[in-house]
């Protein structure tokens, strides 16, 4: 398995990254990438918003934004797979070139925009999969949009009958001006709409919010989540910032960052955000998991869940295994019997 997914890797990195994407989406609908069949370690399965899970690695939005291929990952080995974002209605994104490779940094440069084929498309898909496993549902808004909070509640009341929790994802970069719903009014009106709109049928609801996130930005943003009871956040999204120790070629690239040059800096707004939560509700860290160690800063800095993407990029689906053996490697070193007792040790350091 391993050689047929190198011979895959090779083939997709001498095409455009886009292009190398859609073909991989491509290859998952059709069944021609192998599932791993493999249990997983006893000490990885988790409990999260009273549904248990085999491990606590996701697959993050962005990699499936309508809806084609959950099943196809949670075969991959991911104890959760997230869609999205999905948008109310279709819309093309930013024009392309918009995804961009920076393979001496591990890293990935994205200026998508939210493309998708929206929200009936991703409702036909996910009403028409058996209900299993653990798949969160993405929402963005329309760039277009005059009343973006409106959005959400949209894409929240539709997609909530099949979805095990809702993501209101309102850091994107990539779409002018929807990191001001982060601000404390905004953020407070918008998931308040959200929450009255779908209580009739309530689903875990959580908000991603921007790793480029001041101490000030997450004091408006926790108290609100405190305040209104929400059930999570997932720190983060992609960031504006450009270390200075990037060398490929495409770094000055416009967009969000993401992949290994994110990871110090997403896990550090993750532990700031944990001592401001108190553990009043789940956390899930997102932002250059390259590792089974990266998943282990994340989860000792107070995550419960962890999420990767860009990573899969540069290794592919077989990297979901080696996360996954590295973290039980390091939780039996440790002496933690279950990944849940790892959660925040780090919190107070």
């Amino acid at each position: 398995m391993a050689v047929w997914y190198s011979l895959l890797d090779l083939a997709l990195s001498r095409l455009d990254a886009e292009a190398a994407h859609g073909l991989a989406i491509r290859a998952l609908k059709t069944g021609l990438l192998p599932g791993d069949g493999r249990a997983d370690a006893a000490s990885l399965a988790t409990t999260v918003w009273g549904r248990s899970l085999p491990n606590p690695i996701g697959l993050a939005a962005g990699f499936d934004k309508n809806a084609e291929v959950a099943d196809a990952m949670l075969a991959q080995g991911f104890g959760l797979v997230e869609i999205g974002s999905v948008t109310p209605r279709p819309q093309a994104g930013n024009p392309r070139p918009r995804l961009f490779r920076l393979p001496q940094d591990r890293g990935v440069i994205n200026r998508m925009g939210f493309p998708g084929l929206g929200l009936d498309a991703a409702r036909a898909r996910l009403a028409a999969r058996p209900r299993r496993g653990f798949v969160g549902v993405n929402v963005g808004a329309n760039k277009d949009s005059v009343d973006r909070a409106a959005d959400y509640v949209t894409g929240c009341v539709a997609l909530a009958p099949y979805a095990d929790y809702l993501v209101c994802n309102v850091s994107s970069p990539n779409t002018p001006g929807l990191r001001n719903l982060q601000g404390r009014t905004e953020l407070a009106g918008l998931l308040k709409r959200v929450q009255d709109a779908i209580a009739a049928r309530p689903v875990p609801l959580v908000v991603k919010i921007a790793p480029d996130a001041t101490d000030e930005d997450l004091d408006d943003i926790v108290f609100v989540c405190r305040d209104l009871k929400l059930d999570g956040i997932i720190i983060g999204n992609t960031t504006l910032s450009r270390p200075a120790s990037l060398k490929s070629e495409r770094r000055a690239e416009t967009g969000g960052l993401s992949g290994a040059p994110l990871t110090s800096l997403s896990t550090e707004v993750l532990r700031k955000a944990a001592q401001r939560v108190e553990r009043q509700f789940p956390l899930i860290g997102c932002g250059g998991i390259g590792s089974g160690a990266d998943a282990y800063a994340k989860i000792r800095a107070g995550a419960t869940l962890v999420q990767l993407y860009s990573a899969m990029v540069y290794e592919g689906p077989p990297i979901i295994r080696r996360i996954k053996d590295e973290l039980a490697a390091l939780l039996a070193r440790d002496g933690f019997a279950s990944v849940a007792d790892a959660v925040g040790v780090d919190v107070g350091a």
